[in-house]
């Protein structure tokens, strides 16, 4: 059990009012800190003046979209868990809202006690990975190659320098390098990674693959494309 000293703080950005106070409501019941936004500027506002442990954002903003919102946080390397409420419900969505750095993703019309947990569980992960020291276990570092990963502090290095992931970079190359030489399916990856399930377009993986290779630059070898079946992290690359 994580001890918080301080309450935990969330910030709303919604403007549908009914559903900003209904959210609000139940939260503060929870024990949250709770402030609200109409739009996406002044959510932004907020989240840099109160630094919430978690943020809940609508996808549909009167002045910028929840994408864009989204994407400036992680920019400006706000941490804080982002959970997208929208009521579009669409795979490619989803997609979308994890590509720019959201956490998790729920469709409206919810139910508020999911919404809470969901919450609850971004907070306490936030809370864990401040409580790690600054640099991981080395018994637990992923090497395979040039490539240094720390699933503790989420960390990666590429020939000894940091390299910059995009959160699904991260977890498609996590996946691959934990279990080297096995081969993913396209539709294994969609699941594992995008939490993705039925009749997708499976070439979403194929970008963000050739995406991968680039980020690793000279490193990018490590993942292996094994033609008729999908990827895999090449034992000795």
């Amino acid at each position: 059990m994580i001890a918080h000293m301080d309450p935990r703080r969330v910030v709303i950005i919604e403007d549908e009012r009914d559903v900003a106070r209904l959210l609000e409501f139940n939260l503060k019941a929870a024990g949250f800190e709770v402030t609200s936004a109409t739009t996406g500027s002044t959510g932004l506002a907020t989240v840099r003046s109160t630094r919430p442990d978690v943020v809940l954002l609508d996808l549909m903003l009167p002045d910028m979209s929840g994408y864009d919102v989204c994407k400036a946080l992680r920019a400006e390397g706000e941490e804080v868990g982002v959970l997208m409420l929208t009521a579009k419900g669409e795979p490619e969505d989803r997609i979308l809202g994890l590509e720019v750095g959201a956490d998790d993703y729920v469709v409206k019309p919810f139910v508020v006690r999911e919404v809470v947990l969901r919450v609850t569980a971004l907070a306490n992960r936030l809370a864990e990975r401040r409580a790690r020291p600054a640099s991981g276990d080395p018994s637990t570092v992923i090497r395979i190659g040039a490539i240094e990963l720390d699933p503790v502090t989420h960390e990666v290095r590429i020939a000894g320098a940091p390299a910059s992931l995009r959160p699904l970079e991260y977890k498609l190359l996590h996946l691959l390098v934990n279990d080297p030489g096995r081969v993913f399916s396209r539709e294994e990856l969609l699941e594992q990674v995008w939490e993705m399930r039925g009749d997708i377009n499976t070439r979403t993986v194929d970008v963000h693959v050739r995406r991968l290779r680039v980020s690793l630059g000279a490193a990018a070898e490590v993942v292996e494309t094994v033609h008729g079946f999908g990827y895999r992290a090449r034992r000795d690359p």
